[in-house]
C-alpha cells in the first residue's frame, strides 16, 4: 500500500485518501481489461470521476471546483497509479495538465466556460505540444495560427497526444510568429467542433494500452481571438515552462506508487509461488532483491514528499521538477524488471499485472521530456 503516515498529509488528506483507493477498487479494477481491449476509457466514466470530485480539485469554487490545495491531486494522481491500470492516465492529463494552464493563464471569460464542464467530465481536455518531427523540442513546431480579421487561422498536425479520440478541448501549442523560436509560440483553446479539426488513428502501443492516444490534424481551422490562452500572443513558451513542472512532479508520484504497487504485487506472489519445496521469498536472493526494490521506493517517496510540499507552497524550481522526473521514473523501470525476474516465466504473460506495468512504465522515461532532456535542464543550474 502506499504510505499514509507522511507528514505532508494531514488526517483529512488520509481520509480522503481512503475515499479515493475504494472508489478505484470498487470502479477502475474491474474494468481494466477491457478499457486495454478498447483502447479508451469511456466518456461515460469520465463523468463518474467527476460525480466523486476527482477530477480537478484544485479548481476554486467560483469555478465549479473544491478549491483543494495540491496534496488532494496529489492524492488522486497516487490512488490512480496504484491501481496499476494505464486507464487514469488521461485523467492526470485532464487535471494536472490542462486545467493548470487554463486556471493558471486563462482569461476570465476562459475559465468560467471551461473549467465547470472540465471538473463534471463533460468536457474533456488534452494538450497538443508534439509535432511527428519536434519531438521535445517546443520551439522547433511548425503548427502554425496567424491572425485574419477577428480569427486565428491553424494548421499543421500533431502526434503522441494523450485525451485525443476523447478531447472535446484541445490546447494547442502554436507559432503566431513564425520567424521567432520561443517568443512566436502561443496556446489556443481549441474545440474538436471547429471545421478543419481531424483526428488521426488511435495509435497502437505497447502499454498505457487504455490510455487513448492519437494524430490530430489542423486544417484550416478558423478560431476567434478570444481562444488565445490569456489573451496576449507569444505568451506560450513562457507559459508551458511555467507549467511544465507541474506535469512533471505528476509524473513522479505515478511513478513512485506505480513502483509501490508493483513491488507489493511481487511480495504477495513471492510468498505464495513456491519452488524447490519453499517459497520464493524465502531464498536469500529474493530477500535482497526485495530489500533492494523496498529501500529505492522508500528514497522516491522521501524526495516525491519533498517536491509535493514545495510545489504546494509555490517553490518548486524547474530543475527539481525535472531531477524528480529522471529519478522516479528511471527507478519505476529497475523496479519494475527485477519485479518481472522475480515472477519468472509468469512474469511476461499478458495476463498478469506486472507484465502491464512494466511495459507500461517504459513511457515515463519519453513522455513529459525524455530523461535526456532532465538531464539538460539539470545540469543548465550546477
Amino acid at each position: 500500500m502506499i504510505p499514509i503516515n507522511r507528514p505532508i498529509f494531514d488526517e483529512e488528506h488520509t481520509m480522503f485518501r481512503d475515499a479515493v483507493h475504494k472508489f478505484c477498487a470498487a470502479e477502475i479494477l474491474p474494468r481494466m481489461e477491457e478499457w486495454d481491449e478498447k483502447g479508451i476509457v469511456p466518456r461515460d466514466f469520465w463523468r463518474k470521476v467527476g460525480a466523486q470530485g476527482l477530477l480537478c480539485p484544485q479548481v476554486p469554487e467560483e469555478y465549479g471546483g473544491a478549491g483543494a490545495d495540491y496534496r488532494y491531486l496529489a492524492v488522486i494522481d497516487e490512488e490512480f497509479a496504484y491501481t496499476g491500470s494505464s486507464a487514469p492516465a488521461g485523467f492526470l492529463v485532464h487535471s494536472d495538465i490542462c486545467a493548470g494552464y487554463i486556471l493558471a493563464h486563462g482569461t476570465e471569460e476562459q475559465k468560467k466556460t471551461w473549467l465547470p464542464p472540465m471538473i463534471s467530465g463533460e468536457v474533456i481536455a488534452a494538450i497538443a505540444m508534439t509535432e511527428p518531427n519536434t519531438g521535445s523540442d517546443l520551439q522547433g513546431v511548425r503548427t502554425t495560427a496567424l491572425r485574419q480579421g477577428d480569427d486565428y487561422v491553424i494548421n499543421g498536425s500533431k502526434t503522441f497526444i494523450s485525451n485525443g479520440q476523447n478531447a472535446d478541448l484541445i490546447i494547442v501549442v502554436a507559432k503566431t510568429d513564425p520567424k521567432q523560436a520561443a517568443k512566436g509560440i502561443s496556446l489556443f483553446l481549441v474545440e474538436a467542433s471547429h471545421a478543419g479539426f481531424r483526428r488521426g488513428r488511435n495509435l497502437k502501443k505497447i502499454g498505457l494500452k487504455a490510455q487513448d492516444t492519437s494524430e490530430l490534424f489542423f486544417e484550416d481551422v478558423r478560431v476567434p481571438a478570444a481562444n488565445l490562452l490569456g489573451g496576449r500572443e507569444g505568451q506560450g513558451f513562457v507559459q508551458l515552462m511555467c507549467e511544465l513542472p507541474q506535469e512533471r512532479l505528476g509524473i513522479a508520484l505515478g511513478a513512485a506508487a506505480a513502483a509501490q504497487r508493483a513491488y507489493d504485487l511481487t511480495v504477495d506472489y513471492a510468498r505464495e509461488r513456491k519452488a524447490f519445496g519453499r517459497a520464493i521469498a524465502d531464498f536469500q536472493n529474493s530477500r535482497y532483491k526485495l530489500a533492494e526494490l523496498r529501500t529505492e521506493i522508500t528514497v522516491g517517496w522521501a524526495f516525491v514528499d519533498q517536491c509535493i510540499d514545495k510545489h504546494r507552497r509555490g517553490k518548486l524550481g524547474v530543475d527539481e521538477a525535472a531531477m524528480a522526473k529522471l529519478w522516479l521514473s528511471e527507478m519505476l523501470g529497475r523496479v519494475v524488471d527485477v519485479c518481472v525476474q522475480l515472477h519468472g516465466g509468469y512474469g511476461f504473460m499478458a495476463e498478469y499485472q506486472i507484465a502491464r506495468m512494466y511495459t507500461d512504465a517504459r513511457v515515463q522515461r519519453i513522455y513529459g521530456g525524455t530523461s535526456e532532456i532532465m538531464k539538460e535542464l539539470i545540469s543548465r543550474n550546477l
